[in-house]
């Protein structure tokens, strides 16, 4: 990878020149200038820098010795090493015996700019393949070539059992790139790949989760989202064994975020399985049940319905959750029981009146 890049060396030399109110030149390997404040000496070679690739020795020019070193003026030369290698020149003119240390400083300067956009570009190449291999993993018709190609350019090896998380964010504190990083060192050891799938969806694969241990991963997700003041809803799949079955899992956190009430943060899709297989059914199928079922329920009573499942269809708790006398909330169930046909507090109706609150639910 060629570091010294002249989008680099332009940088350079705009932040150092008008720092030092001096003139600032880069040259590259072959000690052309590539960057310089006076535009004049572009492209043109600079023998005192072809003398420092040469020796790799800092070089000093003295006005007198202008005319020893073609191309070049009086100031100080000084290589440019990225680990470990010269790629390049720096050069500060003015009088030597003025500028050492000021050499030195641009010179250190010019070396963390060019650290930094090498750390840079590795993050963004990182950042993404992995977006390609999610890409992949997300398509029903994936190619596991590329995902394989793409996880050994990652040194990464996604090793069953799998699981999915996604997590959709309303108002982001931080940038993307920071808020990937911190998410994979959450998860430690174990391989994840994060990445944005669309503006506001953050999409997680994760290799060697078993569920028990992603209730703890995403407990450790919540947590850092509140100390970032994000806003979020987080859905994980259930684990399995193939990577081709990335592509359900992530359907299925997508109906856990759709059909799950807005105010839960956290949803599991084993928590909502049940009401995922009603999707699976002939809508006009599910309305005429639902309907037969509830025969025209007004929203105090599905109110009343919901409060007490939630409870498990225990009366007290209920009647505290809803600030009701135990006789009020009795009374209730009874008209309930009266006007469907099916009592609430018997398993096997309250079962059916459960289905049929939830496909009017998502009939909404």
């Amino acid at each position: 990878m060629d570091m010294l890049t002249k989008e680099i060396a332009n940088a350079i030399v705009r932040e150092t020149s008008l720092r030092l109110n001096r003139n600032v030149n880069i040259m590259d390997m072959n000690g052309e200038i590539i960057a310089a404040l006076d535009e004049t000496r572009l492209h043109t070679v600079h023998e005192g820098a072809v003398e420092v690739l040469s020796s790799g020795e800092t070089l000093s020019i003295y006005p007198e010795q202008g005319d020893s070193w073609q191309g070049s003026e009086p100031g100080i030369n000084l290589p440019i090493v990225f680990q470990d290698t010269i790629i390049g020149v720096i050069g500060v003119t003015g009088n030597p015996d003025e500028m050492e240390d000021i050499g030195e400083l641009v010179k250190m300067t010019t070396e963390l700019m060019i650290d930094q956009e090498f750390i840079t570009s590795q993050l963004e190449w990182k950042q993404r393949t992995k977006e390609m291999v999610i890409d992949q993993l997300l398509k029903s018709n994936a190619s596991y070539k590329t995902i394989q190609q793409g996880l050994d350019m990652l040194k990464i090896e996604l090793t069953p059992p799998f699981m999915a998380f996604v997590i959709q964010i309303d108002t982001l504190t931080i940038q993307k790139q920071e808020l990937i990083q911190k998410i994979e060192r959450l998860f430690g050891k174990r391989p994840a790949i994060a990445g944005f799938i669309n503006l506001n969806q953050l999409f997680i694969a994760v290799s060697e989760m078993e569920e028990t241990e992603a209730v703890r991963k995403v407990e450790a997700l919540q947590a850092l989202f509140h100390k970032l003041g994000i806003t979020f809803r987080i859905a994980n799949s259930l684990a399995f064994h193939e990577l081709k079955h990335f592509y359900q899992a992530y359907s299925d956190c997508e109906l856990a975020l759709k059909i799950s009430a807005p105010e839960i943060e956290v949803i599991s899709f084993s928590q909502i399985e049940v009401r995922a297989l009603l999707y699976q059914l002939d809508q006009t199928l599910r309305e005429r049940f639902s309907r037969r079922i509830l025969n025209g329920l007004d929203e105090t009573q599905a109110m009343t319905l919901k409060a007490f499942f939630a409870h498990d269809l225990n009366i007290q708790k209920t009647a505290d959750a809803l600030f009701l006398h135990r006789n009020t909330l009795l009374y209730r169930l009874n008209n309930i029981t009266r006007e469907t046909g099916y009592n609430p507090k018997i398993f096997n109706d309250s079962l059916i009146l459960q289905v049929a609150l939830w496909i009017q639910e998502q009939n909404k």
